[in-house]
């Protein structure tokens, strides 16, 4: 997740069922949103200092992970390149419950063979959730990695949250994976691949 290098003009913070969750504005829209990794934000040094877009970011996020909300209409301003841009808006029209691989957003953005430029644009989506690049997943439904939170375990919680069916990444050395978040929901739609 990249955040825009200058201070953030706002920023608020909001505890969720997949941890700790920094929204960073810039007085207009959300420009970052980091879920907390090893206990850690990007911004914890930084006192909140909170404004309308990111309280509502805040609340929309409430009630996303309490099930009454599916998706969200905060306004985000997502700072990237060209291509980055056209992948983030290919990710911003899957609805609720649903996904795509990373061929067919290669495939909407005209670079049908461009498959690591396509995962390169969806780790640095600077807005997971409210750009929901947890909806990407490989071509047989695997998670193939995330860069948010906690990773794997973090994105396996969200698509199970949403009702995705998914498979979970072939363990090294027959190792069971360990997804370190309250998995329980996880076992009743995650297939080991």
């Amino acid at each position: 997740m990249s955040i825009p290098p200058t201070a953030p003009v706002a920023l608020r913070r909001t505890d969720s069922p997949i941890g700790r969750i920094e929204i960073v504005g810039d007085g207009e829209a959300v420009v970052g949103l980091s879920i907390e990794h090893d206990g850690l934000l990007p911004h914890d040094e930084l006192p909140e200092a909170p404004d309308a877009v990111t309280d509502l970011a805040a609340a929309q996020l409430e009630e996303y992970f309490s099930g009454a909300r599916r998706d969200f209409d905060v306004p985000v301003r997502l700072h990237g390149t060209e291509f980055q841009r056209a992948v983030w808006a290919g990710i911003a029209r899957l609805g609720f419950g649903r996904t795509a691989t990373y061929g067919d957003l290669g495939l909407e953005t005209g670079r049908a063979t461009a498959g690591r430029a396509v995962g390169g644009a969806v780790g640095a989506n600077p807005v997971p959730l409210l750009v929901p690049c947890h909806r990407v997943l490989g071509a047989d439904g695997t998670i193939t990695g995330y860069s948010a939170g906690e990773g794997i375990a973090t994105k396996a919680w969200l698509l199970s949250h949403e009702g995705i069916p998914h498979r979970l990444p072939r363990s090294r050395g027959g190792v069971e994976l360990d997804l370190g978040l309250d998995a329980g929901r996880d076992a009743a739609l995650a297939t080991p691949a």
